[in-house]
């Protein structure tokens, strides 16, 4: 997608407009615990994807140099350092807006990320590995919902996880009034599911398949540090 946006695609551009919507929230919140009032993020935000747009500096992506992540990341704390000011004198009205920010919905989120003691790039981190995984969970839901499977999801998204305290299979099995074995098929192939979907978005933002299984891992531990 980084190369098709660098020969000018239509397509690719859309794909990355796709991603920055996607993945503002772990921008504004690194924004935020800059120091900077939900107002002023929101606006840096949206200057900075506008920017990363406008100039095509997503040119600038190496694919032997890291994740996108680390891209947006690297360019975000570019733009803040030495094009914010600027860019704000200029602009004393605030930025267009090129992408859907909640801020109000952000900063319900944000109160105990502010207080969170780790450093901002590790909180940056944690929240990127958030925003994929809500997403994939919103793909899977979207998906049954749509072949007309929605409250099997519902009754069964909570066995995504090995969890010891997962509801039994008996119970789950009695509410929908299925065999215990066709409950336990139905699980697995929710799970299989799931995990092509994460792949597939984790895919997106690597540059190649080979980096999917490391990126995984990496986004995983993200929880525990």
């Amino acid at each position: 997608m980084v190369r098709a946006a660098k020969e000018d695609s239509a397509s690719a551009h859309e794909a990355l407009c796709e991603l920055c919507q996607t993945y503002w929230y772990p921008l504004y919140a690194y924004v935020r615990r800059q120091g900077h009032s939900p107002h002023d993020a929101e606006d840096l935000t949206q200057g900075f994807f506008a920017r990363l747009l406008e100039k095509k500096y997503v040119g600038d992506a190496d694919r032997a140099r890291g994740k996108f992540r680390s891209f947006l990341l690297t360019a975000l704390k570019h733009f803040m350092a030495n094009e914010w000011d600027r860019q704000h004198a200029e602009k004393r009205g605030g930025f267009s807006a090129v992408i859907n920010i909640d801020s109000a919905g952000a900063e319900s989120r944000i109160e105990w990320e502010l207080r969170d003691p780790s450093q901002p790039e590790v909180v940056f981190e944690r929240q990127w590995a958030t925003t994929l995984l809500e997403r994939v969970m919103g793909e899977l839901e979207r998906e049954y919902t749509e072949s007309g499977r929605a409250k099997l999801f519902e009754t069964l998204r909570g066995c995504l996880a090995k969890d010891d305290d997962a509801r039994p299979y008996a119970e789950i099995a009695a509410s929908l009034d299925a065999t215990e074995a066709a409950v336990k098929m139905a699980v697995q192939r929710l799970r299989a599911r799931y995990r092509d979907l994460l792949r597939a978005e984790i895919a997106r933002t690597v540059s190649s398949p080979d980096e999917i299984e490391a990126e995984l891992r990496y986004l995983i531990a993200t929880f525990g540090r």
